[in-house]
């Protein structure tokens, strides 16, 4: 897949899931700030929305994969699970999220693990529901990772996923390119001296299928029920499905 090849680091001679692992490492004080300042602050409300869609399930446990520092994860405390498992990569990451969770006093109920998201370290059929926010367009392998996310769902369970996508309508397509090429990385050396990770988070975002392309490897990998809701324009987008 043409996403696959964009990569953080050009002239690294490590694979793509150790250079995601690193690029967040060296960005992870500064990320939440980030997140907010480029996106506005309208991811807030599209992670609102999944917290709707996901507390309307009554779930009984979520995994949050590619958790980051924790923020969706924190945020699905409010659904009727009991217990919440967020998986990622970097330890940078999940570092500043323990100590977030910590001061929330919801350690008890939220687990923060360092995982790799195409080798799941969970039995089959173990989550009610599965969520990522900004999280698949990093998969080395998006395939084998959404396979992952089949198995360890139950029968029954739900997957949302939140992802940057294109917009498609004049004058925002135009604006977005513009504003994803040139003005995010400037954004983004403002809260890291690590330039090439906004430089690559702006190119993924921009290679990465969206809309009814995802929607047609999520059913090929065997989900059901997939649909695909454009958000803020088509600045990001969120996606839905099932297990049988």
């Amino acid at each position: 897949m043409k996403s696959e090849k964009v990569t953080p680091y050009k002239n690294s001679e490590l694979g793509k899931k150790k250079q995601v692992e690193q690029m967040f490492d060296n960005i992870a004080g500064g990320y939440d700030n980030m997140n907010r300042v480029i996106s506005f602050g309208t991811d807030a409300g599209w992670k609102k929305k999944i917290l709707k869609m996901i507390a309307a399930k009554n779930p009984e446990n979520i995994l949050d994969i590619a958790t980051g520092t924790g923020d969706l994860a924190i945020l699905m405390t409010a659904t009727s699970a009991k217990k919440i498992v967020g998986l990622d990569l970097s330890e940078g990451m999940l570092e500043v999220g323990r100590k977030k969770i910590a001061t929330k006093n919801l350690s008890h109920k939220i687990e923060m693990i360092q995982g790799d998201s195409e080798n799941l370290p969970f039995e089959d059929n173990s989550f009610d529901a599965v969520t990522v926010a900004y999280g698949i367009r990093n998969f080395e392998n998006l395939n084998k990772g959404l396979e992952e996310i089949l198995r360890v769902l139950k029968p029954g369970g739900n997957l949302v996923i939140l992802e940057t996508s294109n917009p498609t309508k004049t004058p925002f397509k135009q604006f977005y390119r513009f504003y994803t090429k040139h003005i995010l990385p400037l954004i983004g050396k403002l809260f890291s001296k690590d330039d090439s990770a906004y430089g690559y988070l702006s190119e993924s975002a921009s290679n990465f299928p969206f809309g009814e392309a995802l929607n047609n490897i999520l059913r090929k990998i065997g989900f059901i029920e997939v649909a695909d809701m454009p958000q803020t324009f088509g600045a990001a987008t969120i996606y839905t499905a099932s297990k049988k």
